[in-house]
């Protein structure tokens, strides 16, 4: 894979072991605007990849290094996620400027540049994240449109083929298993559904989201 190097002052010593990967939409009109917010020393965000609608792939932060991506997060347990978190921005408007469907070339290289990072760290595939499971009360990105099952099909992430035993648990024992802060639940909710059932994003933790939260748990512990 052919990655443009692009220095980004945002980052730091990373302390410990990459556990995590955490996918991002970039969330602004143009992936040149996103490049030099990711940048700009003032801004003190960035990532450690960046991937264009057209499949170039950016490089900002060395994986050895923390890149300032996750902000306030939270899995399994574990706050903080920047400390063990590769993150990737996939260029798309988002929500707020017109999310659209993510192209396939550009699907091509994140899928390519995921297996690489989940290969080289060794990442848990109930550790490959959206940033909305890690931050549900504040973002929803990369949304849902991003095809968790497929890239789920190649190895990447984790994605259920149908439905656990519902009923079995609630849904804050259930998401809290999985990994997710319930502390607000509704939000919690919204962010697993906008993964594993993304047609319908109510909040609500109804028969069919149990039934898909406990197929996840059963795929959570092998």
């Amino acid at each position: 894979m052919l990655i443009r190097e692009v220095w980004s002052p945002n980052q730091d010593a990373r302390v410990g072991a990459v556990r995590h990967l955490v996918l991002h939409y970039t969330g602004m009109r143009t992936g040149g605007e996103a490049l030099a917010r990711l940048c700009d020393p003032v801004a003190r965000v960035s990532s450690h990849y960046v991937v264009e609608e057209d499949g170039c792939v950016f490089g900002l932060v060395p994986e050895g290094r923390r890149a300032w991506h996750a902000g306030v997060s939270y899995w399994r347990g574990e706050t903080g996620l920047n400390d063990s978190s590769i993150g990737i921005e996939i260029v798309n408007p988002g929500h707020e400027w017109g999310y659209r469907p993510f192209p396939v070339l550009q699907l091509a290289a994140v899928l390519e540049l995921c297996l690489g990072v989940v290969g080289r760290h060794g990442i848990a595939a109930r550790d490959v994240l959206a940033h909305s499971d890690i931050a549900p009360t504040r973002k929803q990105d990369p949304g849902e449109l991003f095809p968790w099952g497929e890239f789920a099909a190649e190895g990447v992430g984790l994605f259920p083929a149908g439905y656990g035993a519902s009923g079995a648990a609630g849904a804050a024992e259930l998401l809290g298993e999985i990994g997710y802060d319930v502390a607000d639940l509704g939000a919690a909710v919204a962010a697993f559904q906008r993964r594993y059932r993304p047609a319908e994003v109510t909040r609500v933790a109804d028969f069919q989201s149990l039934g898909l939260m406990d197929e996840v748990c059963r795929l959570t512990r092998l």
